[in-house]
């Protein structure tokens, strides 16, 4: 048996070494998605991931994965791809749209964690100006993108998805570009998996990562960093 912290109206949370080795990382149930609550957990590395009937839970695992911005990989075919520019990419044109995407777009992997109470948080976390979205479109045709979080001075992802072959990444692209010109270091990308490690994900200590995140909690992005725009490719 073990013992989970049930979270009260109060957007607080235990302290993220608290939390279980096993289910890893799993720090507490209960409570709302709240624009107050959801900011509050991801200042202390923390975020929800629940499936449909069950309670919210919350995380902190360890280890972190990590996406160092100078260790992004872009590949050639991928260079090749931002070279071409064959698609329009564009920065909070669409966020509602991306996010439906995410969530409904099939996955080999368990892509139902997306809930419709999660998107409907995650909309208004957009409107509070805390979440924000990368598009890529064909035409009129929104092919690929991704979403995320931004706490403080780091963007925590939470999604993408494509259509065409590659948009993810092309998103991931203007996202890792946009981060380095304002002095960002790396993005959360909270688990570790196969196509991230492909992109240069990295498992990090949960220790370190939150000691990084309490450095960038006392930094910013630029006032129009996330003004809805046309990105430009870098190569």
């Amino acid at each position: 048996m073990i013992h989970l912290p049930e979270l009260t109206h109060k957007a607080v949370f235990p302290d993220p070494s608290q939390a279980l080795s096993r289910p890893n990382g799993l720090l507490a149930f209960g409570g709302d998605l709240s624009v107050a609550r959801l900011t509050a957990a991801y200042a202390k590395g923390i975020f929800p991931w629940y499936s449909p009937g069950e309670p919210i839970l919350w995380w902190s695992p360890t280890p972190r994965g990590i996406l160092p911005l100078e260790q992004f990989y872009c590949s050639s075919k991928l260079a090749k791809l931002v070279r071409q520019q064959r698609f329009a990419v564009t920065l909070n044109y669409a966020f509602d749209a991306v996010i439906d995407a995410c969530a409904t777009t099939p996955r080999n992997d368990s892509g139902t964690w997306i809930t419709a109470e999660m998107i409907e948080a995650y909309k208004h976390l957009h409107k509070a100006g805390h979440a924000h979205s990368i598009e890529v479109w064909q035409g009129d045709i929104l092919v690929g993108g991704l979403y995320g979080v931004v706490s403080a001075k780091l963007f925590c992802g939470e999604s993408m998805f494509h259509h065409l072959t590659d948009c993810s990444k092309l998103a991931m692209y203007y996202l890792v570009e946009l981060l380095k010109a304002e002095g960002s270091s790396f993005i959360d990308c909270q688990m570790v998996n196969p196509h991230l490690q492909s992109l240069g994900c990295i498992a990090t200590p949960r220790s370190q990562f939150l000691a990084q995140l309490k450095v960038l909690q006392s930094q910013s992005f630029s006032i129009d960093c996330w003004k809805a725009r046309t990105l430009s490719p870098h190569i």
